[in-house]
């Protein structure tokens, strides 16, 4: 199909106001390029009961920034389910402030708690403390589940791009740690380490995420080459310490027509199936690489949103 109209706007603004690209920026002013410009063309903030900005330990002895969003009052004779969610930005902009808007939806919209993780950014925190804080913040929710009216048996992972990337790792590893999770919520996830696709080489340039900023991306969080063969990076075709993926929760999974990772998210789809796991793919066409946060201004991302709440909703037995 031909791109979005609306999609087609958006990258013709884009180009008008020449913005440099993160890979023309220090990190620090790609986030603050980022923080910027993320709200723009996102929906509307949904009310919430309650949006509490917490510390949760992780296992060097630091603490890092989560935000728990409760859509209702917490009824702890029937705890709700909850998703925890990994914002997405190359593991070197974004934060819980970026994926407000669209936490607070799927609070709402899934009828669910919902834990944003604020994991600590390279270059200052390089490969794997993306990967350790996902999943410290995963057992954290877990041992405090009970006192925030959340059901542990009933925990989702999502995230976005990057984010995605931590939560397929996050699902492995919950699964090696008997840790029961209800679904991983994959939005155009990266999961690859080196991007030699069809999709990569079709959209390498014009479709908002270029070939050039990707590989910045993992110049900033990758501490050497054979960090590339580390299946927590590259979990479709890591080598190093790679694991069996028999078991690992459902997955639901959403690529964009118009995104350098499609192909990639695809594969992994079929790995997953390939060792026996629930998967639903979906491709939205006429998108590209974060029309999730561009729901604002592009009315069909609106049905994204309902799928992926709907699927949030059945994993968690909620009609």
């Amino acid at each position: 199909m031909p791109l979005n109209p609306k999609i087609k706007e958006i990258l013709e603004m884009i180009g008008r106001a020449k913005r440099p690209e993160y890979h023309a920026l220090t990190a620090q002013q790609a986030r603050a390029s980022y923080e910027k410009s993320a709200p723009i063309l996102e929906i509307a903030s949904a009310p919430m009961f309650s949006v509490e900005d917490l510390a949760a330990p992780v296992r060097d002895g630091a603490t890092i920034r989560v935000r728990l969003y409760q859509p209702v009052e917490p009824q702890w004779a029937q705890p709700s389910p909850a998703l925890v969610y990994f914002h997405g930005g190359g593991f070197t902009v974004g934060s819980v402030a970026t994926h407000d808007a669209l936490c607070r939806m799927f609070a709402r919209d899934a009828q669910c708690a919902v834990l944003s993780v604020d994991y600590r950014l390279a270059p200052e925190h390089r490969f794997p403390t993306a990967v350790d804080d996902a999943f410290d913040a995963l057992r954290w929710l877990r041992e405090q589940a009970a006192g925030f009216g959340i059901d542990a048996s009933r925990i989702a992972l999502g995230g976005d791009s990057a984010g995605g990337t931590l939560a397929t790792v996050c699902a492995v590893l919950a699964r090696d740690a008997g840790m029961p999770v209800a679904l991983q919520l994959l939005i155009y996830p990266g999961t690859t380490s080196h991007q030699q696709t069809d999709s990569h080489a079709r959209f390498a340039d014009g479709f908002l995420l270029s070939a050039t900023t990707i590989q910045w991306f993992f110049a900033q969080y990758l501490r050497d080459a054979d960090d590339r063969r580390d299946w927590r990076f590259a979990p479709l075709d890591g080598t190093r310490g790679a694991p069996d993926f028999a078991g690992v929760a459902p997955a639901w999974i959403a690529t964009a027509e118009y995104d350098p990772l499609s192909d990639e998210g695809v594969a992994y789809a079929d790995k997953l199936r390939a060792a026996g796991n629930a998967v639903t793919l979906k491709r939205y066409d006429g998108m590209i690489h974060e029309f999730f946060k561009m729901g604002g201004y592009v009315p069909e991302v609106a049905q994204a949103h309902a799928d992926a709440a709907a699927a949030l909703r059945a994993a968690f037995g909620i009609e």
